[in-house]
């Protein structure tokens, strides 16, 4: 295929492309006003399978097939880091020297560390209930760990995350979320169609069928995904350290 050829397939489908976005753009309500029929559809759809948080619903019911491509985004980033950043045969690392870390640092790292951890823990569980959910409290249980880095030492740090576990952890969160979604279309139903449990009572931490389920996977693969990030730059950083003899 010559480059002309190429640049007409481009321009025609670029035109295409951009005549479908702004017949879209041109059907949108008005700019601004307070009513919104996907928002009034959302919220209706919400409360009647018992979700408080009409946000979690969404995420995790009404499109929750598109929250299993982003989760796959970021476990498929977390895969090309583990590859990339292995260690290699000819690579080898020595163990940090612990460094004194000054008391007040210590003590209000320490201090906060077992707080933000609970709260990432407790956003997670309450998403489908409260603001946050499986993203959010992830992130913050994954962040609090590192705590223990500006509190102590990368020795104790290495101690609370042995890598291996947190990968495995990752990959049965996601493999998770995919049975949840497999088991409906056992049931007869669509994939991760809300309806394999009872909806229970509203704004209990037992209610909104499987959006929990789904909200906690997320949140487990979230946090693990964090930590395994977090850990393989950490090493190379301590590996360019030692290299450079700092």
């Amino acid at each position: 295929m010559s480059r002309r050829v190429r640049l007409w397939l481009v321009a025609v489908g670029g035109a295409g492309l951009a005549a479908l976005l702004v017949a879209a753009c041109l059907d949108l309500p008005a700019f601004g006003g307070d009513r919104h029929p996907y928002g009034d559809r959302a919220v209706r759809e919400s409360l009647a399978r018992h979700t408080a948080n009409t946000i979690s619903s969404v995420n995790f019911d009404q499109r929750a097939f598109d929250t299993l491509g982003e989760m796959t985004i970021l476990f498929a980033a977390v895969l090309g880091c583990v590859v990339l950043l292995r260690q290699t045969r000819d690579e080898h690392r020595a163990r940090p020297e612990a460094e004194p870390v000054a008391l007040p640092v210590r003590r209000y790292a320490l201090v906060v560390l077992p707080v933000a951890l609970l709260t990432g823990l407790y956003v997670v569980a309450h998403g489908q209930l409260s603001p946050g959910g499986g993203f959010q409290g992830g992130v913050v249980a994954a962040t609090s760990l590192h705590l223990l880095y500006l509190g102590a030492d990368y020795r104790a740090l290495e101690r609370i995350r042995p890598i291996g576990l947190y990968e495995v952890g990752d990959a049965l969160a996601v493999s998770a979320y995919l049975v949840t979604g497999i088991a409906g279309l056992i049931g007869s139903v669509a994939f991760l169609a809300n309806t394999l449990l009872p909806y229970g009572t509203f704004n209990t931490l037992s209610s909104a069928g499987t959006v929990p389920l789904l909200n906690a996977a997320v949140g487990m693969e979230v946090a693990c995904a964090v930590v395994v990030l977090l850990a393989h730059f950490l090493d190379q950083a301590v590996e360019i350290e030692e290299g450079n003899g700092t």
